[in-house]
């Protein structure tokens, strides 16, 4: 499986926290299925917006790129995606990226003019089938990184050619090649790496909506003129995000990063709910209503998967038993065997979660369950089992508050019952508000008794 990755010349977007999150649950759930999968994604390490921004800070391409792809860890590790198996960069595959040039400028399907290389579109039958575009509709600019408008098109035997390889320019990193020192175009890049890393033919290419053209069409017709095989089996391609039905861009001041909204603070797992809310395809839009309903919905799941940890003793659950509910897991296993449909797959861990949620409510007011432990169990072990799959985890620690000791929430609680004797209100509320903030929520209950729970 093989995912295009981003060109690190800045921080991730909410876009990449969609398309990553998305082959992230795609991967899992082919583990989950019994699958070993081999995830490979790129990093694009070489690109006129790289070059850009080091001469904006005065630096170097291989500087910028190195700040960049840090920052993507630690964003997406923040988001609970799984490390790629491998994260391969441009600049460690030239001789691969030239090797496979040099292949199809000997087939005669690339030609070569004053250091560049173009590959010729009108030579690749097959040129538009995962688009759908036809030869006549392709215009200038077809190479997508290339400005229509780019002095070098007078090269070009047609104006839909793309660039395979681009000859050195002053004051720009180059590498030696057959055609004389430069830089490969975008689309090989990916090409290449590809073939290196898992052979001609892969089973499933991802990416987002807006690369199906020009660069997955233009990787296919390098690829398959190469190798005279498929590239992949499957197609993957999720939609894009919009942010209050505008399209996310720097130009609007609508531009999202996935550190902004982290630091806001949002909880990581509300950005991976609201992300799964909306089938991988489809359009998200991001707007505050759907956040709220996201922290909503976190709120009812965390609570559902923190249950065992809170109350597994109390009611006796036997830590050596793992139980599942088979209507559930059958359930889900359908949902997502249906093109990895993840909202239909959260109706059932929130069928889960909201049974949990009820007799949790219960047990907090001090009342009695007649829910049997073996049920209440395998409920737990369940949403705890699918929940894994959605990259959906509540740490224990969001539960409980690390600053105050049972002991001391204790002679609050006592500090506020004996203000509630005296009558003195405000401090009684004042210690009632200092406990909520920490976490801690008080329930007076008949005959002067208050039990409480973090």
């Amino acid at each position: 499986m093989y995912c295009c990755g981003v060109t690190v010349y800045d921080y991730c977007h909410l876009g990449h926290a969609r398309s990553y999150i998305a082959w992230d649950i795609v991967r899992r759930y082919l583990e989950y299925s019994g699958y070993t999968v081999n995830y490979i994604q790129n990093f694009t390490d070489i690109d006129d917006k790289i070059l850009n921004r080091a001469k904006l800070e005065n630096t170097t391409m291989d500087v910028v790129s190195d700040k960049y792809i840090q920052a993507y860890f630690e964003d997406i590790r923040r988001l609970n995606i799984r490390d790629a198996n491998a994260y391969p960069r441009v600049t460690e595959h030239l001789p691969q990226i030239i090797q496979l040039i040099q292949e199809l400028v000997d087939q005669g399907i690339a030609y070569a003019v004053d250091g560049d290389v173009y590959y010729s579109v009108k030579d690749f039958a097959d040129y538009g089938k995962l688009s759908g575009r036809q030869q006549e509709q392709l215009q200038a600019g077809a190479s997508g990184r290339i400005s229509a408008s780019d002095p070098d098109i007078i090269k070009k035997k047609d104006p839909s050619d793309f660039a395979l390889w681009k000859a050195a320019k002053l004051g720009e990193p180059a590498w030696v090649s057959p055609w004389g020192k430069g830089r490969p175009g975008w689309h090989i890049e990916c090409s290449a790496m590809v073939r290196s890393l898992l052979g001609n033919t892969i089973d499933i290419h991802g990416g987002g909506g807006d690369l199906v053209f020009p660069h997955h069409e233009n990787e296919i017709a390098q690829s398959e003129a190469a190798t005279h095989q498929p590239l992949a089996n499957y197609w993957m391609h999720n939609g894009m995000v919009r942010v209050s039905g505008e399209k996310m861009s720097k130009s609007l001041g609508n531009f999202t990063t996935i550190r902004g909204l982290l630091d806001s603070p949002l909880d990581a797992m509300v950005i991976r709910l609201f992300i799964l809310q909306a089938h991988y395809r489809k359009p998200l839009d991001f707007t505050d209503e759907a956040i709220a309903s996201a922290e909503n919905g976190w709120n009812t799941l965390k609570e559902g998967l923190l249950f065992g940890r809170e109350y597994g003793d109390k009611l006796g659950f036997k830590p050596d038993e793992k139980a599942l509910i088979d209507d559930a897991i059958g359930r889900f296993k359908e949902a997502m065997d249906d093109d990895f449909n993840t909202p239909e797959g959260l109706v059932i861990l929130f069928e889960l979660a909201k049974e949990l949620r009820r007799d949790r409510n219960i047990l907090i007011h001090g009342g009695d369950i007649n829910t049997p432990t073996e049920h209440l169990q395998k409920t737990w072990q369940t949403l705890m089992e699918l929940a894994t799959v959605f990259g959906l985890e509540a740490k224990p620690e969001e539960s409980q508050n690390l600053g105050l000791s049972d002991s001391e929430i204790e002679a609050l609680v006592q500090q506020r019952s004996e203000a509630k004797k005296a009558k003195n209100f405000a401090e009684s509320d004042r210690i009632r508000d200092q406990l909520k903030e920490l976490g801690i929520t008080l329930i007076d209950q008949p005959g002067n008794q208050t039990i409480w729970h973090r």
